[in-house]
């Protein structure tokens, strides 16, 4: 885990710096690197669209926060083992939403009752589940 969060973390060269100023709701997010330099929120779903062999890197300096019922949509052939979530505060995903990707978590990594992932929750601190399904992406 220490690796991997170390490996996205230290990537440089974003396509995108601080998209959507932190508000990603509606946004339809195409491959690349992705830094924030703020806390990042998902208030409404978002799309994410490329090939199968596409990647995204999304690099949060702050907190990754989903709104309850909300998803993250995948498009064009985009598969959930080529995202990956770097967080470096705590990430919240709200009652029964759907989460795509890998998320590489530096603080804890909160998922609410009924909130779904096709992807893997690695923390350096703690992963809580509530009555969750976790999917490990193929």
């Amino acid at each position: 885990m220490q690796t991997a969060y170390v490996d996205a973390a230290g990537r440089t060269n974003p396509n995108f710096v601080n998209f959507g100023a932190g508000n990603i709701g509606g946004k339809t997010l195409t491959p690349g690197l992705y830094k924030w330099t703020t806390n990042v929120i998902i208030p409404t779903d978002v799309t994410i669209t490329g090939s199968a062999t596409d990647v995204w890197i999304f690099q949060i300096a702050g907190q990754l926060k989903m709104s309850s019922a909300k998803k993250i949509i995948l498009a064009g052939g985009a598969q959930a083992k080529n995202i990956f979530w770097q967080t470096a505060g705590a990430t919240t995903i709200g009652t029964t939403s759907h989460f795509e990707g890998t998320i590489l978590g530096m603080t804890g990594i909160n998922f609410q009752t009924g909130a779904t992932i096709n992807g893997r929750l690695l923390a350096q601190t703690a992963v809580t589940l509530q009555m969750n399904t976790v999917v490990i992406p193929k």
